[in-house]
């Protein structure tokens, strides 16, 4: 029997909710340009049954406070779309309003946070990185602690880890030497959390865990100038590129962009960039698995609105991932 785990960073989920974690399905604008809250539920409520995976690592879930839960508002959001996915669980809250959190069927699946402290610091504390032999060590923390899971289903015992990297981008930067400055500072930033994320990585791996990192990376072999300065992507980093083959991650789509020569590569992001009047697109969401796990030959697909024939020969399916969010899901069949 498949399992089939998915990743959707929902752009703004947390504006959908009010405080007692019950959906605002009304004419009020959204976060999305020109989309009502009502219409991007409605759109993500067809998104997570078409997909009727077996858990759903949410990126940009709804935040968790004083006044808020992130799993109540996503329980809620399963129980009025009737998803079997309907268990949340939620690790280490953040500070920015966006948490990362799996949604699961509990019939199928047990799941825990389990987070691991050895042989480095656990994801909400801090970690000395070093990016460059001639500067003092980076020390970072992450705004977005990564929820690491004990999971088991079918009697497979999985280790998960769901993330979201630091963005790259020069928000607030209003001249070019702010700009330049801040992106450089901010890819420092972006590529020690993925050198943190990467001892983690290897830990499981070396004690021969079956390992799954899902999410948004917000990085990609060759999105901008300034990853030259830090000699390869954060992608690359996590994956373990220079690694033996049985410390290497494996994520086929994010392989084809690290090899391509013509600019062919796969794409999970859509953003309109009001200067040049256009949109574009980037590989930024990604599910990379360990060796065992790649030789069972699993099934990749990013639900793409344009690049996916089954979605284009479904027009509501296909608006609704243009309505949902910025993002679109990335699934896995594991045999």
């Amino acid at each position: 029997m498949a399992l089939r785990l998915a990743s959707f960073n929902v752009e703004w989920f947390n504006g959908l909710f009010d405080d007692a974690g019950q959906l605002l399905a009304d004419t009020q604008p959204s976060a999305r340009y020109g989309i009502s809250r009502a219409q991007q539920i409605a759109a993500l409520g067809l998104i997570f049954r078409a997909m009727d995976a077996d858990a759903v690592m949410v990126i940009e879930a709804p935040d968790t406070n004083s006044r808020r839960s992130t799993i109540t508002a996503l329980e809620h959001f399963a129980a009025h779309f009737g998803l079997r996915a309907r268990r949340a669980l939620h690790g280490f809250s953040s500070d920015t309003e966006q948490e990362i959190a799996l949604l699961y069927d509990p019939d199928v699946i047990t799941a825990k946070h389990d987070p691991i402290s050895k042989p480095v610091p656990r994801f909400d504390s801090s970690y000395r990185a070093v990016l460059d032999p001639t500067r003092p060590k980076t020390s970072i923390q992450f705004s977005k602690p990564p929820l690491e899971v004990a999971l088991t289903a079918h009697g497979r015992k999985l280790r998960l880890i769901g993330v979201h990297a630091k963005s790259k981008a020069p928000h607030g930067a209003t001249t070019p030497e702010a700009v330049m400055r801040l992106s450089i500072e901010n890819r420092r930033k972006q590529i020690a959390q993925c050198l943190w994320l990467r001892a983690r990585v290897e830990a499981h791996l070396a004690q021969g865990d079956s390992l799954i990192v899902l999410g948004d990376l917000n990085d990609g072999p060759g999105l901008d100038e300034y990853e030259k300065l830090f000699g390869k992507s954060g992608v690359e980093i996590v994956l373990g590129c220079d690694a033996a083959p049985a410390l290497r991650l494996r994520d086929p789509h994010a392989e084809l962009a690290l090899q391509s020569k013509v600019g062919i590569t796969p794409t999970t992001a859509r953003f309109y960039l009001k200067p040049a009047n256009r949109y574009f697109e980037a590989l930024l969401d990604f599910i990379m698995v360990s060796p065992d796990l790649a030789a069972t030959q699993p099934i990749w697909r990013i639900w793409h609105p344009f690049n996916d024939p089954a979605i284009l020969a479904q027009p509501d399916l296909q608006q609704a991932l243009l309505q949902a969010s910025d993002h679109f899901p990335v699934t896995i069949d594991l045999p």
